[in-house]
Order: structure tokens, then C-alpha cells, then sequence
């Protein structure tokens, strides 16, 4: 049996076995654990690393992609003209070919005019949105096999074909159209709407019983137009033929577009109102286009059998003398067009022209000649009894009068009488200007000399805003007296300062003056205080 200390020498060496076996366990289950958190951690970068290498996979296929893209032919446009069974004939780059289709293209969406994408090998691969832009041209005539005859700005002419999306049948002589001329195809019309701003295709509501002191003027242009129109087979019956034409002249305000309006509206027609200065175009041929366009849609209107009257509202704006000097050289096709255009409704029925203007001596005498312009009717400004029949178109029974007491008909009488006899009076305070002839002789005109009807329309236009004015203020009902004299004594304060002392004649013949040239104009502004 062994010694006790023997076996205690044995029992601490076991002891330190153990000890050291332990130890042994907690450093490799330490390094267990380092190693576990060291797999984790490459696990995660692993991850990582493959994420990275999928995006940059992805980036290198979509690099790839966008350098065969870069890499790829242009593809071309060009214009379906005729299509086939298996082919269509393209106009492309100037060239007309005759180009194989995608087997997978639906062939019905290749019609006349479709824009299409040529590959490479010139095979139609898609067809694309039309094109909203390109050259205008303007319609001559439309052929009978469908095909139009077509002028460019140049005026040279070409025939087109008609895409698919065009309406034929309701093009008219004069419309603009989309054109790619060197294809030969017209794709579309062009809306060209300052000519419809230029017109006013309706029966005004001016009638003649709205004007006044002009009876024998409203007479003249009666028997010129509404009677061929109404006794159409009269005229034909005596031989005679009706006027294609008519020019109203005289100062400014005198009522020659009211004239104009209650004849389109006595003969219910429609009324084609052309103003003059704004038909006028800086692109040469523009004017013409437009001028040539009004008498088409004037001609299509005749045809319902309804009169139509078309009238140019400050005529001598538009149809000068030609090589007068007086103006541009535009005049000198402007004005044989309009001929043309007259000229051309002699064998047409239920079309009238009429011309407005102040300055008739402006106007081309070719136009005034007869057979175009056959009557010419002077609208002078009104005397003392046309005054008081024109004021009593705006002095009416509706409006409200401040009579005082006495007869609402004998105060509007009155009324009418006193702004009369305060305009044309020729005493001092109604002194206007005084005018030097080319000869030296000198002539003092009064206000009388220079009343319109738009003048005297001024005046109660006034004298009611002041028994507006009045009413509001906590004053009496309607126009008095002292109204329509304030009014007379404002409308001429407001024109006194008016007349053109830089350029007298032609001031002179604008409002009314004619006979010996006027040299020299002296306003007599405040000579009615000067005046003892």
C-alpha cells in the first residue's frame, strides 16, 4: 500500500492535469468562438463581395447594351406613298423606294401619308407620329382623279398626292396645306385663321331706320342693291345689268359703315366686313392670298342664293393709285387682284362689293371705273335738319328726360333744337379754325363745319353719363337742359386741338374739304375768350 505521501505527490499531480486539461478546454473553446465569429464575419464579406460582383454583372450587361445601341446604324423616315401586298413604296431622303415590311407590322396602319422607320437594309420596321410641321402650300384646284394642283410661295405649281388622313372632297380652291414637296404628298390643312378674324360672316342688326339725315343716300344704295335682288327677274327682263359695286365716300363719322351694315341687314345677307389696314401683309403675295381667299368663301356663300355683301371698310388703306408715290409699291399687285376678283363676279349672282373710305382720291381709278365699282354715293356731313333727324334717333322715347313739368315730346324737341342751334351757330364762340389757301386767301370755319354724326351721337352720349352722374349723387331723374349744353360746349373742347397743322391738305381732304389746296392751318383755340 502506498505511502500517504505518495499518494498525496499523485493526488496534485492529477490535480494539475486537470487544471491544465481545463485550461486547455477554455483556450480552444475560445478559439471556438474566435473561429465561429471569424466564419460570421466572412460569411457577411462574402455576401458582400457576391453583391458587388452581381452589380457589377448588371453594369457590365448594361454597358454592353448601351455600346451596341451606340454601336447600331441610324434608322431613316420616310413616307408611305403607295402601300402593297408585301411592299410599300416609301418617299425617303429625296428618293421614292419600294421597301420590304416587318413581317410582325400590321399592314393596315400603312396608308398614304404614315410616317414610318426604315432600318439599314431599308425595311420598314414601325410606323411613327405624323410630323405636325413642314412647308405650306396653298390649293390651286383639286383634279378629278383626287390629285392636287398646288402653288408654292413662290407661286411656282406642282401636283401632290392626298395622304389617307386628308378629307378631298371638302378642300376648297385657296386653303393652305401641309406639304412635303419632295415626296409630292400633302398631309394636311393648315387652319389659317386671320381671314376669319378679318370677317364677320352675320346679318348685322343695324337697320335703316337707325340712321338719320342720309334718306337720300339710303335711296341710292337701295335701288343699287336690294333692287336687283329683289326684282332679279325685272332687271333680266329690261336687259339690265345689276352694279358690281358700290363706294361710299365722305368725312369720318358720317354713317358709311351703318350704311353698310343695315343694306346686309335689309337684304338678310351675309356681310363679309373686311378691314383694310389689317389685311395688309409684309410676305409678298400674303395680301393677295388673303384677298383671293374672302372672294372664295364669298362665291361659296352666293350659291345658297342669299345675297352677299362684302365690304372694304377704309378702302384707300388697301387700293392706292398705283406708281403714285403716295405709298409702298404693294398696290401694284394688291390692286389688279381685287380687279381680278370683280372682274370675275360678272357671270355670279347675289355678290356685291362695297367700299368705304375718306380719301376717295387715293383710290386706283381702275377700281372706280364703271363696270367695277358702278355708283359711288357721297356721304356729306349733315345740315341743320339731318342733325335734328340724327339726334332724335338717340333722344328716344325710352329715354328718361328731366322735363320740368312740360311735355316729355315738346321737351325732347327742344332739347333736340338746342343742341342744334348751339353747334351750328356762326358766332365767335363757335369759331373752329381758320385755313390759308395756296392762293393767300384766308376762310374762318366754324364747329357747323365740321359736325358728323358721330359727332352729334358724342354729344347725348355725354348729356346722359351727366344725368347718370347727377342721378347718383342724390339729383333728379334724366337729361336736362343744362346737360346737353355742357355737352356741346365738351365734344367741342375735345376737338379743337385735333386739326393736323403739320400736314393741313391732307388733314383738310380726310375731313370733307375740297377745291383749292390748303396751305396753312392757325387753330382758334381760346379766341372765344379773346373775343370781346
Amino acid at each position: 500500500m502506498p505511502e500517504p505521501a505518495e499518494l498525496a505527490r499523485e493526488l496534485a499531480r492529477a490535480n494539475e492535469l486537470l487544471e491544465s486539461r481545463a485550461r486547455a478546454l477554455d483556450l480552444a473553446e475560445r478559439r471556438l468562438a474566435d473561429a465561429r465569429t471569424d466564419a460570421r464575419t466572412l460569411a457577411a464579406t462574402n455576401e458582400r463581395l457576391n453583391a458587388t460582383l452581381a452589380d457589377a454583372r448588371e453594369s457590365l450587361v448594361s454597358l454592353r447594351a448601351e455600346l451596341e445601341a451606340l454601336g447600331t446604324p441610324p434608322s431613316s423616315f420616310g413616307v408611305v406613298l403607295e402601300p402593297g401586298d408585301e411592299t410599300v413604296d416609301v418617299a425617303t431622303g429625296g428618293r421614292v423606294l419600294r421597301c420590304a415590311v416587318r413581317p410582325d407590322l400590321d399592314p393596315d396602319v400603312l396608308r398614304p401619308g404614315a410616317r414610318v422607320l426604315l432600318n439599314e437594309a431599308l425595311l420598314v420596321v414601325g410606323v411613327v407620329a405624323d410630323l405636325p410641321a413642314g412647308e405650306t402650300v396653298r390649293l390651286v384646284e383639286v383634279l378629278d382623279d383626287g390629285r392636287l394642283l398646288a402653288a408654292g410661295a413662290s407661286g411656282d405649281e406642282m401636283v401632290l398626292l392626298a395622304s389617307a388622313a386628308l378629307d378631298v372632297a371638302a378642300l376648297r380652291p385657296g386653303v393652305t396645306l401641309l406639304a412635303d414637296r419632295r415626296a409630292l404628298l400633302a398631309s394636311a390643312q393648315v387652319p389659317r385663321s386671320e381671314v376669319a378674324d378679318l370677317t364677320l360672316e352675320e346679318v348685322p342688326d343695324v337697320s335703316y331706320a337707325d340712321i338719320g339725315g342720309l334718306g337720300a343716300q339710303i335711296e341710292q344704295i337701295r335701288d343699287a342693291v336690294e333692287l336687283p335682288f329683289r326684282h332679279r327677274e325685272l332687271f333680266t327682263e329690261f336687259g339690265l345689268r345689276p352694279p358690281k359695286g358700290v363706294l361710299l365716300y365722305g368725312p369720318p363719322g358720317c354713317g358709311k359703315t351703318m350704311i353698310a351694315k343695315a343694306v346686309a341687314n335689309s337684304a338678310g345677307s351675309h356681310f363679309l366686313n373686311i378691314k383694310g389696314p389689317e389685311l395688309l401683309d409684309k410676305y409678298v403675295g400674303e395680301t393677295e392670298r388673303q384677298i383671293r381667299a374672302i372672294f372664295t368663301r364669298a362665291k361659296e356663300h352666293a350659291t345658297s342664293g342669299r345675297p352677299v355683301i362684302v365690304f372694304f371698310d377704309e378702302m384707300d388703306a388697301l387700293f392706292r393709285t398705283r406708281g403714285s408715290g403716295v405709298s409702298s409699291d404693294v398696290e401694284a399687285t394688291i390692286v389688279p387682284q381685287l380687279l381680278s376678283e370683280i372682274d370675275g363676279v360678272e357671270g355670279l349672282a347675289n355678290v356685291i362689293v362695297i367700299g368705304a373710305t375718306n380719301r376717295e382720291d387715293l383710290i386706283d381709278p381702275a377700281i372706280l371705273r364703271p363696270g367695277r365699282l358702278d355708283v359711288k354715293i357721297k356721304l356729306d356731313r349733315p345740315d341743320r335738319d339731318g342733325a335734328a333727324e340724327i339726334l332724335a334717333r338717340y333722344l328716344t322715347a325710352e329715354t328718361p328726360l328731366n322735363t320740368g313739368g312740360r311735355e316729355p315730346e315738346e321737351f325732347r324737341s327742344a332739347l333736340v333744337a338746342a343742341i342744334v342751334d348751339r353747334l351750328y351757330a356762326r358766332s365767335e364762340e363757335n369759331r373752329f379754325i381758320e385755313v390759308t389757301y395756296a392762293g393767300g386767301d384766308r376762310e374762318v370755319l366754324y364747329v357747323a363745319d365740321f359736325v358728323s354724326g358721330a359727332m352729334l351721337a358724342g354729344v347725348v352720349g355725354r348729356a346722359k353719363k351727366a344725368a347718370i352722374k347727377d342721378l347718383i349723387d342724390g339729383g333728379e331723374r334724366g337729361v336736362r337742359l343744362d346737360h346737353v349744353l355742357a355737352a356741346c360746349a365738351a365734344e367741342i373742347g375735345e376737338n379743337e386741338e385735333l386739326p393736323n397743322t403739320t400736314n393741313p391738305d391732307d388733314w383738310a381732304r380726310v375731313s370733307g374739304r375740297k377745291g383749292e389746296r390748303i396751305v396753312f392751318l392757325r387753330t382758334l383755340v381760346g379766341s372765344r375768350q379773346l373775343t370781346p
